[in-house]
């Protein structure tokens, strides 16, 4: 299995690249979001992977993190989609915008994707509304190209940053709700709803807090 791909970006197209590691050219299928925050052709790259086989065709999928790597592999457990919906889910939504459309039951952010109906939409968020609390701990996970080796015949310029950075305080505030005793799958959508830009771990915590307080 082909977990990582570190090398240079070779050439892009509409929805996949070519890396180069060494000499060897990986093709690998991205979300639009995650072309966006790329570097350019010619510099150093590093996505996570994952792996499809078919009986006629081999297929990999790259991801700046871990938390989007593992929504693509549920989503793809969803009947009625496929690879081409769930890039698209995680290209208009973001890995955060997932956790929180599921954990949160909105069907309605899922079927903005190009291509998913509000029928798989549905499928989707009612499936995999358990699974978002062990996602959204697992936290941002990003993928660092700062130690990709380059040849030293071929340098290439430092590579830039993606535009937003996962944000760790999702992951640790789902984690102290669940060591407080809140139930998973209610401590994820609180959080969920909790989060904002930029927002840390305390300031998280505390909205959800309220979101959870007995009504009445």
């Amino acid at each position: 299995m082909i977990g990582r791909i570190a090398g240079r970006l070779d050439y892009r197209a509409a929805d996949h690249v070519l890396i180069d590691v060494r000499g060897v050219g990986y093709l690998v299928y991205i979300s639009d979001r995650t072309m966006a925050a790329l570097p350019g052709n010619g510099e150093a790259v590093a996505l996570y992977t994952d792996l499809l086989v078919r009986e006629d065709n081999l297929q990999l999928f790259g991801f700046t993190s871990l938390v989007e790597k593992e929504w693509h592999r549920l989503l793809m457990g969803v009947q009625g989609i496929g690879a081409k919906a769930s890039l698209a889910i995680l290209g208009a939504l973001g890995p955060e915008g997932v956790s929180k459309a599921i954990a949160l039951g909105d069907w309605h952010a899922l079927a903005k994707a190009k291509g998913v109906g509000p029928k798989i939409a549905q499928r989707a968020a009612i499936e995999l509304k358990n699974k978002a609390p062990s996602v959204m701990a697992m936290g941002g996970g990003e993928v660092d190209a700062d130690d990709v080796v380059i040849e030293e015949d071929a340098p290439v310029a430092k590579p830039r940053r993606a535009a937003v950075k996962p944000n760790p305080a999702q992951g640790e505030a789902l984690s102290a709700l669940v060591n407080l005793g809140y139930a998973p799958s209610d401590a994820a959508a609180a959080v969920a709803e909790a989060m904002t830009p930029g927002a840390a771990t305390g300031e998280v915590i505390r909205a959800a807090l309220k979101l959870l307080a007995p009504k009445g």
